[in-house]
């Protein structure tokens, strides 16, 4: 019972607070920055593989991480040592590592980025190691940066005598401005004589028709024109220098965007259920119980008479109860989202009970809004 009124009182809290916070801030302009972006201004996904060493005896085995050993002769060879065929290096202090970072928009050679290192073998602490020159490739197999550098990592552990206890994650860390960018990207915005596309972050018609009106608004001519509900067309400036003035004024215009559609979304795996503001229930009829069983278990000595050829034994003794709680019908509506908050409440269901219950009355048709479940 103790559990089932303190996962309503926390829906009912984690509701109220919602709702509150959405009466207190409606739709209200926002700038265009915001809402969306200008075509192919984005980020470039790049990875690398490299070697970590200066561990302090906590790098792969070799054994079972062959790769490493691999890796490491190949770099000797480079570095012109030779190491004899059928070699076994016991290394302790060497890592193999996947390198991850995102090289912006308009990188030119010779910026640093920041950079992740993770561990792919089975060492157990990158802490104090130092990442060798590694080269960092993007989509068509081109590298574009170069990463090096000591890492930090964040987690920590200790072990002695077959015990061990170990604070965050330890097979990865982090370079701050660990690669230096060696070549960029080619961009040319406004190519086709000064035409720039804005494409919004959500596709709405009523958003994208918004956005024309208020860049038309501002400039006093028709400079934009919708294509689809994300992206819009914009007949820019020819000059690189007007260009870039006029995506600035493009981006720093306030616009209100269209409320979004009705969803709820419900987390599976943490009970988590999340209702946006346009969320409403037509009438419909809801009776809701919890079922619950008890099995409770008396373990009992049986001792045998004095002098007797019997043993003692343990004897278990279990006892298994079905509790129902009682449940009737209850009518629930609501035309904003204060009422079907209200009329949920009123269940007095916790979080999973909740998602069942909603499911449910969206397939009665009752729940205007759209489901999705992570």
């Amino acid at each position: 019972m103790k559990t089932f009124l303190r996962g309503s009182r926390i829906l009912q809290a984690l509701m109220l607070a919602l709702v509150l916070g959405m009466a207190a801030s409606p739709l209200q302009a926002e700038r265009l920055r915001e809402l969306a972006d200008f075509a192919g201004v984005r980020d470039n996904a790049l990875v690398g593989y490299g070697l970590v060493v200066g561990l302090d005896g906590t790098g792969d085995q070799t054994m079972q991480a062959p790769f490493t050993g691999q890796s490491l002769t190949n770099m000797l060879s480079q570095l012109g040592i030779t190491v004899p065929p059928g070699t076994n290096m016991q290394l302790r202090n060497v890592a193999a590592v996947m390198v991850t970072a995102d090289l912006p928009p308009f990188s030119r050679p010779g910026q640093r980025l920041d950079i992740n290192v993770s561990s792919v073998g089975n060492a157990r602490s990158l802490r104090g190691g130092t990442l060798l020159m590694t080269p960092l490739k993007g989509a068509d197999g081109d590298t574009y940066a170069i990463a090096q550098g000591n890492l930090l990592v964040s987690g920590a552990g200790a072990e002695a005598g077959g015990s061990s206890v170990q604070i965050n994650q330890q097979a990865g860390g982090r370079i701050s401005g660990g690669a230096m960018v060696e070549r960029e990207v080619p961009l040319q915005l406004g190519a086709n004589g000064g035409v720039l596309d804005l494409q919004l972050k959500e596709s709405d018609f009523g958003t994208a028709r918004q956005v024309v009106q208020a860049i038309n608004n501002d400039f006093g001519w028709p400079v934009a024109a919708a294509q689809d509900g994300r992206t819009i067309r914009l007949q820019g400036p020819a000059d690189p220098n007007d260009r870039v003035n006029f995506m600035a004024r493009v981006e720093n215009l306030r616009v209100t965007p269209n409320e979004a559609p009705a969803k709820v979304v419900l987390n599976s795996r943490t009970g988590s259920v999340v209702l946006n503001s346009s969320v409403t229930l037509r009438r419909a009829a809801v009776a809701h119980g919890n079922l619950s069983i008890i099995i409770d278990t008396d373990f009992q000595v049986s001792q045998p008479a004095p002098f007797g050829e019997g043993e003692t034994v343990v004897v278990p003794d279990t006892d298994i109860e079905v509790e129902q709680q009682e449940a009737s019908l209850m009518m629930v509506e609501g035309a904003d989202l204060t009422d079907v908050v209200n009329a949920l409440n009123a269940l007095g269901a916790t979080p999973n009970d909740l998602m069942a219950i909603l499911e449910a009355l969206k397939a009665a048709g009752s729940l205007r809004a759209e489901l999705e479940i992570l």
